[in-house]
């Protein structure tokens, strides 16, 4: 069974390339997918998903569980997610810092809130709660920020660093969400860098941000172009600290060639070699 040190970079899995992913023979090669996609019992997608699994690692990303909400995982959700887990045995599993229902609701988002005491045992509780259902350890994720909220009693690190510590979650640090978040939010992205719990990273994302197009300085977390130059420092920058983790490039929008994608892969790849 492949386990986290066993992988090395990985790319977003999209129908478009499944064909390319299930033949691409790349060493450390791994592939996430939103589990969203594929909680269904048969079918075609499901069936090129198993396949792919068969030849590559495969990894969980949900963006649905709502951890941050003030009520438990739905337990159909929680069911549905285990029973693709139980098929496709990821090498990971993976949720946001957010909140996306209310009252039964689902919001297209991942919503913020702020990082209380009584936020973090709610959490620390869904969490609980996810995991034991699950079977299986989740990777927390870092979230991406566009304005300032009030409220907090905890930084954001030593947010997630007692979550880590309360449930045994690990964290996964998406590089381009902290370098974005630093400069709307004011910060120094190396600093936060520096900061974060390496011991309890099982995972590292990289992807590319836009410009608000209204014509502020704002970066949007829009997955639409290649990791910038700033974010791939950043990530060497930890990954010399903290060793090589298993990374994934995320692209979801202005997708380009299985070819493409793949030169960025190898660029990671060949960083987490070179720290190895």
């Amino acid at each position: 069974m492949n386990t986290p040190s066993t992988l090395g970079a990985g790319l977003g899995l999209k129908a478009d390339h499944y064909e390319a992913a299930h033949d691409c023979a790349a060493t450390g090669l791994w592939f996430e997918v939103h589990p969203e996609n594929y909680m269904i019992d048969g079918g075609p997608r499901l069936a090129w998903l198993e396949a792919i699994g068969s030849r590559h690692p495969l990894s969980l990303h949900g963006v649905s569980l709502s951890l941050a909400a003030d009520s438990a995982p739905d337990t159909e959700h929680l069911q549905r997610l285990k029973a693709l887990a139980d098929r496709v045995q990821p090498a990971l599993i993976s949720e946001h810092l957010a909140w996306s229902t209310w009252r039964g609701q689902y919001h297209p988002d991942l919503l913020p809130f702020p990082r209380t005491e009584e936020a973090l045992q709610r959490i620390a509780d869904n969490v609980h709660r996810t995991q034991a259902f699950l079977g299986r350890r989740l990777a927390i994720e870092n979230p991406s920020h566009y304005l300032a909220l009030d409220g907090h009693d905890f930084s954001e690190i030593d947010f997630l660093a007692e979550l880590s510590q309360r449930t045994g979650c690990g964290l996964l640090l998406d590089i381009n969400n902290v370098f974005l978040s630093a400069h709307n939010m004011g910060y120094d992205a190396n600093a936060y860098v520096d900061a974060f719990p390496g011991e309890a990273i099982l995972e590292i994302h990289l992807a590319g941000h836009s410009v608000d197009p209204g014509g502020a300085s704002l970066l949007i977390d829009s997955h639409d172009a290649p990791v910038a130059e700033p974010v791939w420092a950043l990530y060497e920058r930890l990954i010399r600290r903290i060793g090589p983790r298993p990374t994934l490039i995320e692209r979801d929008d202005n997708l380009p060639s299985f070819t493409e994608l793949l030169l960025e892969r190898d660029r990671a790849q060949a960083l987490l070699e070179a720290v190895s």
